[in-house]
């Protein structure tokens, strides 16, 4: 009895599970479900191809995921954005890109025409903005040249002409470089001044790194305008050169040697050498040196060659002069003497000369000699050479010197500054040098 309910129960319960079963196979894509994606697959690109309009001759055909592209396009960039436009369809499994550049010279030039008439099209909208910023920019770059124009705001603020013009020149790149910025607002397009400033930067290190001696030159030119270490007709050593000073242009310092040349010295040179300014103080010392016989009596014959060099009427008795015992060498004893002129009225070398010429000569009266520094060679087996007993050649008694003192004034300084005054009348050549500017 019990085995016939349990043979009813299982005869009840096997057609549901099979029915289960049924139902469970056919939950899967059916064809016509696959059929149906691949429809909307081909219908979504072609729509999205549709509203970009560069891909009209473009065939879209999808099969079990598996998209197809077929036709031509007008680049090949066109062609190779398909595959990334595709892919990011839905339901995609893979692509074939069918599609080639046309050969078409007149669809490959569509696109071009297209761009140009549109850029036409945004010239002529942009036209009117573009003439206000132009007059603008035209406007404030004419005031920034007025405005440079103006000499005594400029010349009261510099110290001397050539930093005049320089904050002139300032001046105006300020002005252009607003009258930019001003054009650029006013046509929106502010986002291209970073790109124009990064492009000049890169050109200005360029150049700079091209004319470095140049820019090194022209800062020197300015620091030396502003504190300058000499005047005109001044004698200086610079860089081991000695002259007279004529100008000091933006590009070099000119200099009178004594021989009568130019020397051109570039500032930046002027400015790195160590300079020497022998017209700074109206007082300046010369010196020389004097030998005499290693049996003299030394301490009478300095004091007597100082007292001689102090009794000088162009030596001044303020700072006082000197002497001193030098070195012994193989020909005597020599005497270091100096002695103090003022360089303004009396003419160094002559000075020295004539100082040099009296010493000798109050020695010699003294009785002291002179060292002979000449030598006789005798060759071993030959007579002895004999002195020449010509008196036409070899006087007895030298003559004496002139105890007069000889002119010694500054003719040939004054000749120079003459030379030098002519040169600097000349107004057409630029001069940075200025009686009221800061010396150092």
């Amino acid at each position: 009895m019990h085995f016939f309910r349990l043979l009813a129960l299982l005869t009840f319960l096997l057609p549901a599970t099979v029915s289960t079963a049924q139902d469970t196979l056919t939950g899967s894509i059916s064809a016509e479900q696959s059929d149906q994606m691949d429809a909307n697959i081909a219908v979504r690109i072609r729509e999205i191809l549709g509203e970009l309009g560069n891909y009209d001759d473009v065939t879209v055909t999808v099969s079990d995921g598996v998209v197809t592209l077929r036709g031509t396009t007008t680049s090949l960039v066109e062609v190779q954005d398909l595959d990334a436009l595709v892919t990011r369809i839905e339901g995609v499994v893979a692509i074939k890109n069918d599609v080639t550049e046309t050969t078409n010279i007149r669809r490959r030039l569509d696109p071009a025409v297209d761009r140009f008439m549109n850029r036409i099209e945004q010239l002529m909208v942009q036209l009117p903005l573009a003439l206000i910023a132009l007059t603008v920019f035209l406007l404030v770059v004419w005031v920034g040249t007025w405005v440079g124009r103006w000499r005594n705001p400029w010349d009261r603020l510099a110290p001397n002409a050539f930093i005049a013009d320089l904050f002139r020149t300032l001046v105006r790149i300020a002005f252009v470089i607003a009258a930019i910025v001003i054009a650029l607002d006013i046509m929106n397009a502010t986002a291209l001044l970073s790109t124009i400033l990064g492009a000049a930067g890169l050109i200005g290190l360029a150049i700079g790194f091209a004319v470095r001696d140049t820019v090194e030159n022209f800062i020197a030119s300015v620091m030396l305008s502003v504190r300058q270490p000499f005047r005109p007709n001044d004698v200086v050593e610079i860089n081991g050169d000695q002259g007279k000073v004529i100008r000091l242009t933006s590009r070099a310092t000119i200099l009178l040697s004594f021989d009568g040349n130019h020397i051109r010295i570039p500032n930046a040179t002027v400015f790195k050498s160590r300079i020497i300014n022998f017209s700074q103080n109206r007082e300046r010392r010369f010196t020389f040196t004097i030998g005499i016989d290693s049996a003299a009596d030394l301490g009478a014959t300095r004091d007597l060659a100082l007292d001689t060099v102090q009794a000088l009427p162009f030596v001044l008795n303020e700072p006082a002069a000197n002497a001193w015992i030098g070195e012994i060498t193989d020909a005597g004893i020599e005497i270091i003497l100096v002695g103090w002129i003022d360089q303004t009225e009396t003419s160094m070398v002559l000075a020295r000369g004539e100082a040099l010429r009296l010493v000798k000569r109050a020695i010699e009266a003294s009785g002291v000699s002179l060292p002979n520094t000449t030598y006789t060679l005798q060759m071993e087996g030959t007579a002895a050479p004999t002195r020449p007993t010509n008196p036409k050649t070899v006087p007895e008694h030298p003559p004496a010197e002139s105890a007069l003192v000889a002119p010694v004034a500054a003719d040939a300084d004054v000749a120079l500054d003459r030379m030098i005054e002519a040169e600097r009348e000349d107004e057409q050549v630029e001069d940075l040098l200025r009686e009221d500017a800061a010396k150092e």
